[in-house]
């Protein structure tokens, strides 16, 4: 069966549904993390180390994934990524044991990863430079409404049934868009002439110091987000004791920062360079993210309300940081832009891996760990970016060959 091929603007809705499939496996499951963690007989800190494991295997994933869909190309990757994902979570919903769990919360997140790392690669075979940034912005967009209402739908399925339901909400997810995208979204790659291997294909983007720089500001904006992400439900349902209802609230307030900061990016994109926007998002997370430090280490007493807008402004920024990474990034690599996004979403939830297992280990009941590790990874960014990407030297492309 041939697939039908879409406008542009379908194409990014049925890109940004499956993109979402990693924020919609990591955000439904956060409201039932203390139900689960009765369930299992353990603790909370348990449950919340397989997010940290979801997020190790999410960027093994698209690490395999990436040359994959650049060899053989985005079709076969998406569904061989697609069919691991479902195994992985018929293994979770059937799971008897915290192990058992973790397990296949590892195998799920390969599947999700070996599929997603097609989104920005396919983008990058229908469009380049400044529409590039505009279409991932666009497709950002509608991907964030999937963080926006996972929590809450999580706390509803879990109100009306039990955690297992939620995975089972994404195991119907999952094959229905397996269904749209076969039928919709042709092969895109862009063919060599000759055909490289897959450690060739790593070096080409590991050699460009440029691209190195991109690739280290998102990842490292995006290690800080998942600090957050991993310590939310320990620091606003544990230390603020807000209830597991109106937590989804406060997760959502986040998406709604950063899809404003989405829209703003497609609007500044006008007027000005991918490169310069990154910047103001680092800028902007930087400032957030030492006010935040500063405010938990100098006060005793902390206002929930304070600590909202803070990480808002945080997680707020992706929007200016992380589209413009990748649109900066793949534009140096036409025939090698799906490699070059496994990199740029392997190394941001691998770290983002690192950073959940930190703030888990450092976990003292306070927004201490959490803060910490924020600040610390926006630091680490900017300072890398600058190493890698002197500000006296230009930014012209060097294509690959």
């Amino acid at each position: 069966m041939k697939s039908t091929p879409l406008s542009i603007a379908n194409v990014l809705i049925l890109l940004a549904a499956l993109t979402a499939l990693g924020p919609l496996a990591i955000d439904a499951y956060l409201p039932a993390i203390p139900t689960m963690a009765i369930s299992f007989n353990t603790s909370i800190h348990d449950i919340e180390f397989s997010l940290s494991l979801f997020l190790a295997g999410f960027s093994l994933g698209q690490l395999i994934g990436g040359p994959i869909s650049d060899h053989m190309g985005r079709r076969l990757t998406i569904f061989t990524g697609l069919l691991i994902f479902v195994l992985g979570t018929l293994g979770i919903i059937f799971s008897a044991s915290l192990a058992s769990l973790l397990l296949f919360r590892v195998i799920e997140a390969i599947g999700g990863g070996i599929a997603i790392v097609n989104s920005s690669a396919i983008i990058r075979d229908i469009s380049s430079g400044k529409d590039s940034a505009r279409n991932l912005s666009h497709m950002a967009m509608i991907m964030m409404l999937a963080p926006l209402f996972a929590p809450m739908m999580g706390s509803t399925i879990l109100h009306l049934s039990d955690w297992h339901s939620i995975f089972i909400f994404l195991l119907i997810y999952t094959v229905t868009i397996s269904l749209f995208i076969f039928r919709h979204i042709p092969e895109t790659r862009i063919k060599h002439t000759h055909e490289i291997s897959t450690v060739q294909r790593y070096l080409i983007v590991l050699k460009h110091r440029r691209a190195l720089g991109f690739i280290f500001a998102m990842c490292c904006s995006s290690a800080g987000m998942f600090a957050f992400i991993t310590s939310s439900p320990s620091v606003y349902m544990g230390y603020f004791e807000v209830s597991e209802v109106f937590f989804p609230f406060l997760f959502g307030a986040n998406i709604i920062s950063l899809i404003a900061a989405n829209r703003l990016n497609v609007l500044l994109l006008k007027h000005y360079e991918a490169h310069q926007l990154l910047s103001l998002g680092q800028l902007i997370q930087l400032i957030s993210g030492i006010v935040l430090l500063s405010y938990i280490l100098l006060f005793s007493m902390h206002e929930l309300a304070v600590v909202v807008v803070l990480v808002m402004l945080f997680v707020g920024s992706q929007g200016l940081i992380v589209s413009n990474a990748i649109s900066s990034t793949i534009e140096f690599f036409p025939h090698n832009s799906g490699t070059a996004s496994a990199l740029l979403g392997a190394s941001g939830f691998g770290a983002g891996a690192l950073t959940g297992t930190l703030v888990g280990i450092l976990g003292d009941g306070t927004p201490l760990p959490m803060a910490s590790v924020m600040a610390g990874c926006i630091l680490t960014g900017i300072s890398l970016r600058f190493i890698f990407q002197p500000a006296n030297r230009n930014l012209g492309l060097t294509l690959d060959k």
